[in-house]
């Protein structure tokens, strides 16, 4: 197994470079300009995905974007991280081969099983027991599937993507979490990105460990009061990552776990079953 670990010092100390660096802190430090040609400059730890609106984004939002990612694992680590599990709301459960794009979808108390590669949007469905062959159903089947695939990771990975592609970050203010913690808070919103891009979030990450510990959601951008307000707590180390699951509202991600490796057959066979 593929393992990860940063111990609490050296994780403060990343956290704290990376603030500093991302405040422009560190400038004139040394009272003199450095000649541009002897700097080699270091590739970016954190680069932003393709489409990310860099422009619109303010520095302190970023410099907190590359903390969180910093406390949960590390760039690497999320990086080189292949299959994920989990159970989302109670309702299905769900493997994701992060590095190809091939997702199972289980919902068991609808007898409905999705194999699909959400990049190329193709592959097969049994809805009810009964494998789909209709070309246009089969289509649209897929295309749920992609859905639901968007919506349950987000809420389990969303703080590996606030530098994702059609995310515009605003460092808002600092404010407090529904349980007292002081936290900053920042904003996400986006552009022709996803299933529901008219959404907008705001994630409250608290200084003390850099971690994402509630998110408020609003359905409408314009919206001034947020829709639903829901914690990210319960962290645990899952083979190297930092994630919030089995929160203590009890909503959102259960049972979950990261492998290495996982049989083809889980993306192919229906009749497949999780060990």
């Amino acid at each position: 197994m593929f393992r990860f670990s940063i111990s609490s010092k050296l994780k403060t100390r990343k956290i704290n470079s990376i603030l500093l660096v991302g405040l422009g802190l560190f400038a004139g430090c040394s009272g003199q300009q450095e000649n541009s040609d002897t700097i080699n400059e270091e590739p970016d730890p954190n680069p932003a995905a393709e489409g990310f609106n860099e422009k619109e984004s303010d520095v302190k939002a970023l410099a907190w974007a590359d903390a969180v990612m910093t406390a949960q694992g590390g760039r690497q680590q999320w990086d080189n991280t292949r299959f994920i599990q989990w159970n989302f709301f109670g309702r299905r459960d769900l493997i994701w081969d992060k590095q190809t794009g091939r997702v199972r979808i289980d919902a068991p108390n609808d007898s409905t099983t999705f194999l699909v590669n959400v990049l190329d949007e193709t592959g097969k469905v049994l809805l009810r027991g009964k494998e789909i062959k209709d070309p246009d159903s089969l289509k649209n089947l897929v295309s749920t599937a992609k859905s639901i695939w968007i919506n349950d990771s987000y809420w389990l990975v969303m703080p590996f993507k606030l530098k994702d592609s059609g995310v515009t970050l605003k460092y808002l203010r600092e404010d407090t979490t529904a349980i007292g913690e002081m936290a900053h808070v920042l904003q996400l919103s986006f552009q022709e990105v996803g299933d529901t891009p008219e959404n907008k979030y705001e994630v409250f990450i608290t200084e003390k460990d850099s971690l994402v510990k509630q998110w408020a959601y609003f359905a409408q951008a314009t919206q001034d009061s947020a829709s639903a307000i829901w914690p990210w707590d319960n962290y645990k180390e899952y083979n190297g990552l930092m994630l919030s699951a089995d929160r203590s509202d009890n909503k959102g991600p259960h049972d979950v776990k990261i492998f290495d490796q996982v049989p083809d057959a889980a993306f192919e066979d229906f009749e497949w079953k999780s060990e």
